[in-house]
């Protein structure tokens, strides 16, 4: 939701931290004219922080930078079963819970978290090599290794790398809306529509032209959510048959073809109520959602909040 000042984003740099981790959290918040956060990467200390495979972190800010942040992102690091949390790091995270800070963790990240007790009681997420040895370590915290990234309010957490990009996402849609996150996604030439209840490890028995065919059919369907969107009519676009487009899609994407198109036009739902004054009627034929009480029925099951609400909330 948007705010008076830039949003501001710490990224705690912890050793071994993995640089496809660091470099996410750091480049999607980087300050631009469009983009209205501010980042800043920290340590335990200032200074260099070993990496991975020989990368290192010439590192300026420490922990104060905490108590700076209004988000707070840990990149995953390496060897996270045998590493343990410093003490210094533990009491900073669960200060700046306390005083409301958001905290979220890429990959690996999720046991510093769970090292802090933040994790406590919650469902949270992590990189599914390392899942098992999540729930072994840290039996009160709920593990699904089934999903892309887990909100839980405050604390959320990712699985791999590519996950933590739909992480960062997921967190400029919260602050300022699906059109800042479309702009944001397209200028990293990232997919904006991978939900956080999808897959993160599909097994690719799929032959490769076969899944150009069904993104080549997710892509129409974008260009057209006001048309026929029936698992029919995408099996079509797909050349194959409904049955095969369905189990294909789901082992693809990891929902249903339905659940899809759904999040589809709820997220250009709101893109409309963000950008533009048309009315619900408008807004519900354009996305294909028919009526209003479609639009405000889909829209509170997915979003949590009434198209108005979100209007009121988001509009420019």
């Amino acid at each position: 939701m948007t705010t008076d000042r830039d949003h501001r984003v710490a990224v705690l740099v912890l050793d071994g931290a993995k640089a496809l981790d660091v470099g996410i959290a750091a480049h999607v918040f980087a300050k631009r004219p469009s983009i209205p956060y501010e980042v800043r990467v920290c340590a335990e200390h200032a200074g260099t922080v070993d990496g991975w495979n020989g990368l290192a972190y010439a590192v300026s800010h420490d922990l104060n930078t905490l108590t700076w942040a209004d988000t707070i992102l840990v990149p995953g690091y390496r060897n996270p079963a045998d590493v343990a949390t410093p003490p210094a790091i533990v009491d900073a995270l669960r200060a700046a819970l306390e005083r409301g800070v958001r905290i979220a963790a890429i990959s690996t990240g999720a046991f510093t978290l769970a090292a802090a007790g933040l994790l406590d009681g919650r469902r949270a997420t992590t990189h599914w090599h390392y899942t098992h040895v999540l729930r072994d370590q840290y039996p009160q915290v709920d593990v699904d290794e089934h999903v892309l990234f887990v909100d839980a309010g405050d604390v959320l957490t990712s699985a791999g790398a590519a996950s933590g990009l739909d992480l960062c996402l997921h967190l400029i849609r919260r602050d300022h809306g699906v059109a800042l996150a479309n702009h944001v996604a397209r200028r990293l030439v990232s997919a904006p529509y991978r939900s956080g209840g999808q897959a993160q490890y599909v097994p690719r028995s799929i032959p490769e032209p076969l899944g150009d065919v069904f993104a080549a059919s997710r892509a129409w369907a974008v260009d057209h959510l006001a048309a026929d969107l029936s698992l029919a009519a995408l099996a079509r676009q797909a050349n194959v048959s409904g049955r095969t487009f369905s189990r294909r899609f789901a082992a693809d994407t990891g929902i249903t073809p339905m659940q899809w198109a759904l999040r589809a036009r709820i997220d250009r739902a709101r893109e409309l109520l963000e950008r533009t004054d048309l009315s619900m009627t408008q807004i519900a034929d354009a996305t294909g959602l028919r009526s209003d009480a479609n639009l405000r029925r889909h829209f509170g099951s997915i979003v949590g909040t009434s198209p108005t609400a979100y209007r009121t909330a988001f509009k420019e």
